[in-house]
């Protein structure tokens, strides 16, 4: 396998060559090592590169699997994780110059579980302030490979960027309003945003808590999968994660006769930019093709907790900083502190109505997954988002909330969705959708997104900038 290939291998194959000996977990991460070498000067997707230490869990993982102990698919796969993390030993900054100094003494839960399933772990990637909605002016911004002048999402932007150009084989985000879902959806990356409390957050930087959760983003639905299971079930560190156990994956042939997908076109299309409509069309037809059962619904609104999502996880947010905030609010940027500073002022009453509007949007929908196993929608309403675009909406309260409408209530839910890459904009950006279950189904989720990615070819495209950088590297021998 070149190395063009190694850095875009699934976590499936690269666990095989491992266990045959073909390839060896060294040689895959000094390949992921040159890579990240190489392209994120530009990109701005890593914050820390452990490079001593991902060689020393490659080796020991080499030796491991030579002596018959292969762990699993991960064992040797190098990963990535996202910079609110906990990392026994490397600094942890979430985004913050605040916290440019802080080095944990103890391993987050995700990744305590990771090194158990003997991934390599590659370092910490960029995110936006706090995992809010923009960058601490005095950081570097992660760069869209696609397109430069796009945005790159937000906040797991580095894990998503990494991702998609091959610095990892995969990646650990999280989403309290659609912070693994965008990122990916502007990407070409697959992405699962479990269910409320399915992965623990012990050790890992909350923005609001009980909004908050900690996914994979991979470059297919089964390595998102593979991670999920690697990361997920009860731990006593977390009292919130729930105590469940993770099925395994076991697809077979990718199949979908018979599953019950709803579909609203009002909740879908209304006021949404064409090239969206397009690929949540044409996802909709593949779909139907692979033998779903596209049943037509009457989705809930979800204006109402988009436009309260700021609110809520204002006020979940400035209880988390309350010691750094508002005494230190001159060293916030200026999109944190407006949010944190909007908690403050929110009253109880406020609070009462969006929770209320929160267990009627939860209850509805739980009686629509009586009827069908999916939904899908997709992630964004708007193609074409520029930096310039993104800005202003981030900064205008009435227009904001169109970014959050098909995210942020699946956060106040707790619903598991999975964003799968479905077509591009004119401006050669990707374009995602996604897929929404009942609580606690990821499984299927995986399943579905592996039969949509068995019949189409957008999960594979690369950047441009990667396709630039393979153009001069030497071309691996027959």
């Amino acid at each position: 396998m070149g190395e063009v290939d190694l850095c875009y291998a699934s976590i499936s194959d690269l666990s095989r060559d491992f266990d045959s000996g073909v390839l060896s977990p060294v040689e895959a991460t000094r390949a992921h090592l040159e890579r990240i070498d190489r392209l994120d000067p530009d990109l701005n997707a890593y914050v820390t590169v452990m490079e001593e230490n991902a060689l020393a869990d490659a080796r020991r993982a080499e030796q491991e699997i030579s002596r018959g102990e292969h762990r699993g698919p991960l064992h040797g796969v190098p990963i990535a994780v996202k910079d609110l993390v906990c990392t026994e030993g490397v600094r942890t900054t979430a985004g913050m110059p605040i916290h440019r100094d802080f080095v944990p003494s103890y391993d987050a839960t995700v990744v305590s579980r990771l090194r158990r399933a003997g991934a390599v772990l590659l370092g910490k990637l960029n995110l936006t302030e706090a995992a809010g909605g923009e960058y601490h002016p005095d950081l570097p911004a992660v760069v869209n490979p696609w397109n430069s002048s796009f945005w790159a999402g937000a906040s797991s932007s580095g894990s998503a960027v990494a991702t998609a150009t091959g610095m990892c084989t995969a990646s650990l985000g999280s989403d309290t309003g659609g912070s693994i879902r965008n990122p990916c959806n502007m990407n070409a990356v697959t992405g699962i945003k479990p269910t409320w409390g399915r992965v623990s957050v012990h050790g890992v930087f909350a923005m609001a808590p009980s909004l908050d959760a900690v996914g994979p983003m991979a470059r297919n639905a089964e390595d998102a999968y593979h991670m999920l299971r690697a990361i997920a079930g009860p731990d006593v560190n977390d009292p919130t994660a729930v105590r469940a156990e993770v099925p395994d994956y076991s697809v077979g042939p990718p199949e979908m006769q018979g599953i019950r997908i709803g579909f609203d076109p009002e909740a879908a299309f209304d006021g949404v930019e064409p090239a969206v409509v397009k690929v949540v069309r044409d996802a909709l037809a593949m779909l139907e093709s692979l033998g779903a059962d596209i049943r037509q619904v009457s989705l809930p609104s979800t204006m109402g907790l988009a436009a309260g999502w700021g609110a809520y996880a204002g006020t979940e947010a400035a209880v988390v900083h309350e010691e750094t905030f508002p005494s230190r609010s001159t060293e916030y940027g200026q999109w944190m502190r407006e949010l944190l500073g909007s908690g403050y002022a929110v009253s109880g009453m406020d609070i009462a109505r969006i929770e209320n509007e929160r267990r009627l949007f939860a209850g509805k929908l739980a009686g629509h997954f009586e009827n069908v196993d999916l939904l899908v929608l997709p992630v964004l309403p708007l193609a074409g988002l520029t930096l310039d675009r993104f800005t202003r909406l981030l900064y205008d309260s009435d227009d904001l909330p169109t970014v959050f409408r098909y995210t942020a209530p699946f956060n106040f839910s707790g619903n598991p969705t999975i964003t799968l890459p479905g077509g591009f904009d004119e401006s050669g950006v990707p374009i995602g959708f996604q897929l929404v279950a009942r609580h606690l189904d990821e499984l299927l989720l995986a399943q579905a997104g592996s039969a949509f990615q068995s019949a189409t070819d957008w999960h594979l495209r690369r950047p441009p900038s990667v396709s630039v950088y393979e153009l001069s590297m030497p071309k691996p021998a027959s």
